[in-house]
């Protein structure tokens, strides 16, 4: 049975009768001769011991197990109750709304505002694992639980805390040693939701009577001898990330305005070329309409394109010559280059 090692499986205790006895005697302070008294206050002291024997309270959020000469015989609830004394029903309280705390890898010292915490050797051994990756891993946690069962809390398992010590360390070590290194220490909470799930299906297997209310790891860092190496390592890691991060955003601001100017380049050129042949289309319309009219009335068109040759020449001459046939030489056409000269000067 394991209430033989846990407090929480209290039996109602026999009170000492012959100190009783003595206590009522001498508060009466009877002497020889007066053995009619003795026996009224073996009366009462007897009722007394009836009543302490029979009568019993289970506390808020407590629950009774009732046994009946060794026997279980039924459950108990919280207030006011009633027993066959003299031993012949013993009851047994378990608090069932407590939430307990088992740590592991680790031990409390000091409770309080800042709790100090104590690693001994014990607690060494509990909390080195092997990871998948054959790393060696310090992992710190607890393990917060209720003792939602009492029959089954106190019959099933003879050790019911020792118990849930044992399987939690398995479920850790298992689950640790089937995953690397860095996803311990980067999915803590999904290590401790798959450590909680695992562990509450074995323990309702064992029927322990124990609901696991939460599973949650303190601490996971590498073992003191490794820390520097590891720490090294950490900062190279960081470093390669920070490279990367600046490499990904110089790629992402780059990218994007090459892309954009070769867009641009790209849609200048499609413009340019069609501007182009627009440009050699209505010329060739141009040429196709001439020629038709060339056709028609060669003569006129001819002069046409004579006049409107000039007509795109003449403006960029710089000197104008007018030359007579008979004439044996140049004469400027009155002096207009001179002038415009002088007109830009004065300008």
């Amino acid at each position: 049975m394991s209430w033989d090692n846990n407090p929480e499986g209290r039996q109602e205790g026999l009170p000492d009768l012959p100190a009783i006895i003595k206590k009522v005697g001498d508060s009466l302070s009877l002497g020889k001769g007066r053995k009619p008294l003795w026996l009224i206050v073996i009366v009462i002291v007897l009722a007394i011991f009836l009543a302490y024997t029979a009568i019993y309270t289970i506390a808020p959020g407590h629950q009774g197990v009732i046994l009946r000469l060794g026997r279980y015989s039924g459950m108990a609830l919280p207030g006011l109750h009633f027993k066959i004394p003299f031993g012949v029903d013993t009851v047994f309280k378990v608090h069932t709304e407590q939430v307990d705390t088992e740590s592991f890898g680790f031990k409390s010292v000091r409770p309080g505002i800042r709790t100090q915490y104590e690693k001994g050797a014990a607690g060494e051994r509990e909390s080195l694992m092997l990871t998948g990756d054959l790393n060696v891993i310090d992992v710190e946690w607890i393990i917060q639980f209720r003792r939602e069962d009492p029959r089954k809390y106190l019959f099933n398992v003879q050790d019911p805390i020792m118990t849930l010590r044992d399987i939690s360390e398995s479920v850790n070590r298992r689950i640790v040693g089937n995953r690397s290194f860095d996803y311990v220490l980067q999915n803590r909470e999904e290590v401790n939701k798959m450590a909680q799930e695992e562990l509450q299906k074995i323990l309702d297997e064992y029927e322990t009577g124990i609901r696991v209310v939460n599973v949650r790891l303190q601490n996971v860092v590498p073992p003191d001898p490794v820390k520097g190496a590891f720490n090294e390592v950490n900062e190279a890691q960081q470093e390669k990330e920070r490279l990367i991060n600046e490499a990904q955003e110089t790629y992402n601001r780059q990218i994007p305005q090459a892309r954009g100017e070769a867009e641009r380049t790209i849609n200048g050129a499609r413009g340019f070329a069609l501007e182009r042949v627009n440009h050699a289309k209505g010329d060739a319309a141009r040429f196709s309409a001439v020629l038709k009219e060339y056709g028609n009335a060669k003569e006129v068109t001819k002069q046409r394109l004579y006049l409107e040759a000039y007509q795109t020449i003449l403006p960029n001459a710089k000197e104008i010559y007018i030359i007579d046939s008979e004439q044996k030489g140049l004469l400027p056409l009155l002096q207009l280059n001179q002038q415009e000269a002088k007109g830009g000067e004065a300008q």
